[in-house]
């Protein structure tokens, strides 16, 4: 146990992590040569004690003046805090300076001339979705040769290195999980379509459909946005249906918090009457009643872990070398009580 007034030191950390102090020091101070799996180790040794660093180590004193951006363009507010929280984390830890910036409602060309003038006063950048697919971005940033870091993608792209679940396999498991229960008549609520992790999710819930051997009706799907109106929206379309589903899956919490309002506005009872599951395990899901059933994406903890990939693509920049990495972070179903049987075997 932490006393009271008592620093955590590297050789604690060290032994947590069952390696040597100098191995955790390579790993704060981004050095290459340490394995990946070492790396997780000994960041979840840190994360656990809270150990920080030696600010007045020489190591350490050189990344204070490295400035890391991170740009962001994204709907959700509860995603939005997971993201500042990991980002702030990482960037605290590692001595680094954050520069945060909003990008709303840019064309290719604004996107362009906005990547042009960071590319000249940041050593690197973590880009979210959905502008970590945008093009536009990266090819400048790669272009004026600043390290990118692509958060949450749904695809891998080897001009940069990846910090992401998969999105498919995730989607899969939730629907299942529903399809175990008994429920064949699950509609489903789109992602923006300016995002493949929307596709991937997508697809992830069909391919459970298909296993189990239910026929996909398109009339159970709706387009929504990642916002909390447009899973208003596409609830009111679901459930207006005069067979509507027995579950929703929203492929994100916003909109899955959402279809929970609609349907105690009409008068049914979650889960017993409508079963919701969402995605990403955001403050929303546990915002609302009942709590949401939900894929945990460990968007902090993978912001953090973004800001580690980043500092060591700087220094091996630095040394003239490119590595690019493709971190995949396992994702958790977390079971709340949101879901439950159709009450009705007959609207199955």
């Amino acid at each position: 146990m932490r006393r009271k007034g008592h620093a955590i030191t590297i050789d604690e950390v060290a032994s947590l992590a069952n390696v040597s102090p100098m191995t955790v020091s390579r790993v704060v101070n981004g050095n290459a040569s340490v394995r990946e799996s070492t790396r997780e180790r000994v960041m979840r040794a840190v994360h656990e004690l809270g150990y920080t660093p030696n600010l007045a180590a020489s190591s350490l004193a050189a990344a204070q003046g490295t400035r890391i951006a991170l740009i962001y363009t994204n709907p959700s507010s509860a995603y939005l805090s997971e993201l500042l929280v990991g980002a702030l984390r990482g960037t605290a830890r590692t001595a680094t300076q954050l520069v945060i910036d909003a990008w709303d409602n840019l064309d290719a060309k604004a996107e362009r001339d906005a990547a042009r003038a960071l590319a000249k006063s940041v050593a690197g950048v973590v880009l979210p979705p959905p502008l970590c697919e945008s093009k536009a971005v990266i090819s400048e940033l790669v272009g004026a040769g600043v390290p990118v870091v692509a958060l949450a993608s749904g695809r891998f792209d080897d001009d940069i290195s990846h910090v992401r679940i998969d999105d498919f396999r995730a989607s899969k498991e939730i629907t299942a999980h529903l399809i175990a229960l008994g429920h064949t008549r699950i509609g489903y609520i789109k992602g923006h379509p300016n995002q493949t992790a929307s596709t991937r999710r997508f697809e992830g819930f069909q391919a459970a459909l298909g296993e189990a051997g239910i026929a996909p009706d398109r009339t159970l799907v709706q387009q929504g946005y990642y916002t909390y109106r447009s899973g208003l929206e596409a609830a009111e379309k679901l459930l207006a249906r005069k067979q509507g589903p027995t579950a929703i899956f929203a492929s994100n919490d916003d909109m899955a918090a959402a279809v929970v309002s609609v349907a105690h506005r009409r008068g049914l009872d979650v889960p017993r009457d409508l079963s919701v599951v969402g995605f990403d395990d955001t403050s929303a899901a546990t915002t609302v009643w009942p709590e949401l059933t939900t894929i945990r994406q460990p968007i902090a903890s993978m912001a953090d872990s973004a800001i580690d990939i980043l500092l060591r693509s700087i220094r091996r920049k630095e040394q003239a070398t490119k590595v690019v990495v493709d971190h995949v972070v396992a994702h958790v179903l977390v079971q709340r009580d949101s879901v439950a049987a159709p009450a009705d075997p007959a609207r199955r």
